[in-house]
């Protein structure tokens, strides 16, 4: 399936705009009003050029933010991967966790399943690499898919909800105590989730992401191999 791209316009039409400005437009309106609100008409204005130009560009809202990941993803550091093919695999998810935390709108875009053919090129090395550091431990091309399947996952829903968490309580790492929804708990029928109630909010604080990743690719590969 061929990639996402920037049109270049009609053959013998000058570009009204350049790519570099539209996507600078875009990531500007995303960071004021949301991923949601943006539309191809309100993107065109902040351009000072009609919405029938944008078209010459951009096909759709969808292309517009396939685009936008794309360019992001190539901006990113590539870091060679070594060691143990279990390393690389938390490595490589490491590393999409990260950017993606930086930038969590686009892991929303991306929540449906086949979002990998349709984004370019340069976002798909990290994908490579943990299906090549799963079959270097001994899946097979579907043991691999799985696993990165898992890991993603894992990944966007730590992200979605860490954001999330942020954009409803912006002056606090979590909710106050006393809005917790576990604050004063005294239920004998739930006596576990009782006991832990005054320690949720601390636990939740602190980021245990990549030991998290580690348990669930150890488990995984595993799986996998037995």
């Amino acid at each position: 399936m061929p990639r996402s791209s920037v049109s270049s316009g009609q053959t013998g039409r000058p570009p009204v705009t350049s790519r570099t400005e539209i996507l600078a437009a875009a990531r500007r309106l995303i960071d004021r009003d949301g991923w949601e609100k943006l539309t191809i008409r309100g993107l065109a204005g902040e351009l000072g050029i009609g919405a029938t130009t944008l078209y010459h560009h951009v096909r759709d809202k969808e292309d517009l933010l396939l685009l936008l990941l794309t360019e992001y993803a190539a901006q990113l550091p590539r870091p060679e991967l070594s060691g143990e093919p279990r390393d690389r695999i938390i490595a490589a998810g490491v590393l999409i966790h990260d950017a993606f935390a930086a930038w969590p709108w686009a892991a929303e875009v991306l929540t449906s399943d086949g979002f990998i053919t349709r984004i370019g090129d340069p976002a798909l090395w990290v994908v490579e690499a943990i299906l090549a550091g799963a079959a270097d431990h001994g899946c097979t091309p579907a043991q691999s898919v799985l696993i990165f399947r898992n890991i993603w996952y894992f990944t966007v829903g730590e992200i979605l909800v860490r954001a999330n968490t942020a954009r409803r309580y912006p002056d606090a790492d979590f909710p106050p105590a006393e809005n917790s929804p576990f604050s004063g708990l005294e239920n004998p029928q739930l006596p576990h989730l009782t006991a832990a109630a005054g320690q949720w909010g601390e636990v939740a604080q602190e980021n245990t992401f990549p030991q998290g990743l580690a348990a669930l690719v150890d488990g995984l590969l595993a799986q996998a191999t037995t």
